[in-house]
């Protein structure tokens, strides 16, 4: 899934993106509400994660607005403020969740697969990425191509995922970079090709249809030879 995260406390921002990645999930984040009001308009998210104070544009601005805009982007609240009342506030302004500071995130996960099973009306979140013969269980992270099981570590298996959900899409080395490892690097830097690499060694190596395609010059994408 696409996620949201609106949250300026870079602390909070890291562990949430860091973990959300590490399920295999794609994360755009955004430290201040005009942007992350920007990102909610303009792009494909399956929930978004909101803190209520932030630079720019708090959080129920940030959510009013979507609600007014008629968007029905499943948003779940992240707040210090436990008060009922302020609980009550940020639900009537149009957030279909809200969870209190400190959180476990297995909760904030469990939560956000609700979030999206109601909005879709599916009763179970989606376990499973499948292209050609590679399978990726998004729960248990296992990964197997036709009968054999491949070993992936944990940024190995975030990088898969991520060209699972957007196979027969060229993605750039830069979109690479910020939805793997969530943060900059110098642009000259070789962490994706090292990376990628390494995984088509354990995706392609042994078998005859290659999955993993190289564009030089323009990016990675998985689609048959």
């Amino acid at each position: 899934m696409r996620f949201l995260l609106v949250e300026d406390d870079d602390k909070i921002g890291r562990f949430i993106a860091q973990g959300l990645r590490q399920e295999g999930h794609v994360v755009d984040w955004s430290q201040d509400g005009e942007e992350g009001m920007a990102f909610a308009l303009d792009g494909a998210f399956d929930a978004a994660i909101v803190d209520l104070m932030l630079p720019r544009r708090d959080g129920l601005s940030l959510i009013r607005e979507l609600r007014e805009k008629k968007r029905k982007l499943p948003v779940i609240v992240l707040s210090a403020r436990s008060d009922v009342d302020d609980r009550v506030t940020g639900l009537a302004a149009g957030a279909d969740d809200y969870l209190t500071k400190p959180f476990s995130f297995a909760e904030l996960l469990a939560r956000l697969h609700a979030l999206v099973r109601r909005a879709s009306g599916a009763t179970e979140a989606p376990r499973r990425l499948t292209y050609e013969d590679l399978t990726l269980d998004l729960e248990t992270h296992k990964v197997t191509r036709g009968e054999v099981t491949i070993e992936l570590h944990a940024r190995e298996f975030t990088l898969l995922a991520y060209l699972m959900r957007n196979a027969g899409r060229v993605l750039s080395k830069t979109m690479l970079l910020e939805h793997v490892w969530g943060y900059s690097f110098d642009p000259q830097t070789n962490v994706v090709d090292v990376l990628v690499s390494r995984l088509r060694r354990k995706i392609d190596r042994d078998f005859p249809v290659k999955l993993i395609q190289t564009l030089r010059g323009v990016g990675y994408v998985l689609r048959k030879e």
